[in-house]
Order: C-alpha cells, then structure tokens, then sequence
C-alpha cells in the first residue's frame, strides 16, 4: 500500500473531457458500496449533463488512469458555482487524487465570469464527505436543499 500512495504522489492529476472512447471507462468507476447513498453513478451524470445547458464535466485521470468524475454547474452570470456531482473511484480513495482534483476545479471556477464561491450539498451521514469538503475549506451554510447540507468556499 506505502508503494501505492508513494506512486499516487509522483502521479499527474488532470480533468479531462470526456469522449466516445473513454465514456465507458468513466461510467464504470463506482465508490464504495456504503457511498452509494451519497452520489449518483457517473452514467446518470452524464446523461443528465447532456440535457443541461449549465453542466460542466470532467474525468479525473491520474497520469493515464481514469480515477473519478466531477461535474460543476456553471452559469456565468451568477457569482456562485455549484459542485454538482464528484466521486472518485473506490480503488483510489485516499491516495490524494480527489483533493488534487477539486484543488484543479477550484482553478478552473476561478477563471469564470463573476465567481465569488463554489457551493457544493452533502448528505450528513456517517461516511458521507463532509469532513472532506471541511478540510479543503468549505463550511456548512446553515441552508438545506432537498435534505442535503449546503457548503461554500469563498474563491
């Protein structure tokens, strides 16, 4: 395992479209079976990106291996983006690819028009990412949409 997580330092994380030859690839990454609850499976969010005219979404590749899925609302004339859908496979959990990768969205949302702050939701359970999202600097908001807590980073 020392091995793994050594080699998940020295390893490139990127965002990448995602194309016809790699659809496939994507939609089979999964989290854990106790995750399930907490983020829809990569296929639902890419078919619900593509009737969305505000998605944006990524594949989360480690070098060469794909490892997860982000995808961010975005709509340009609102100061708020929304972390709508993110997981990272449950093979590479832990390794460091999943703070690589939101550091990189959190680049991304910042070269947007009138970005202020990234929101993002999360089911408060145990297991769930809220510490996650906790120690990357988002805080809970105190608002709830359809049951879930709402969290912000202010860019």
């Amino acid at each position: 395992m020392n091995e793994t997580i050594m080699q998940s330092n020295r390893s490139e994380v990127t965002l990448r479209e995602i194309t016809q030859e790699t659809v496939r690839a994507i939609c089979k990454l999964l989290v854990l079976e106790s995750q399930k609850q907490f983020v829809a499976p990569n296929a639902l969010s890419i078919a619900e990106a593509y009737f969305s005219e505000h998605a944006w979404f990524r594949a989360i590749y480690s070098d060469e291996t794909p490892v997860g899925f982000v995808m961010l609302e975005d709509q340009p004339e609102k100061p708020e983006y929304y972390l709508w859908r993110f997981m990272i496979d449950s093979k590479y959990q832990k390794l460091g690819f999943g703070r690589r990768a939101i550091e990189l969205l959190v680049e991304h949302v910042k070269t947007r028009p009138n970005a202020t702050e990234l929101l993002t939701s999360v089911v408060q359970a145990e297991g769930g990412p809220e510490g996650f999202y906790k120690n990357l600097g988002f805080n809970l908001t105190g608002e709830y949409e359809e049951e879930e807590a709402m969290m912000k980073l202010i860019l």
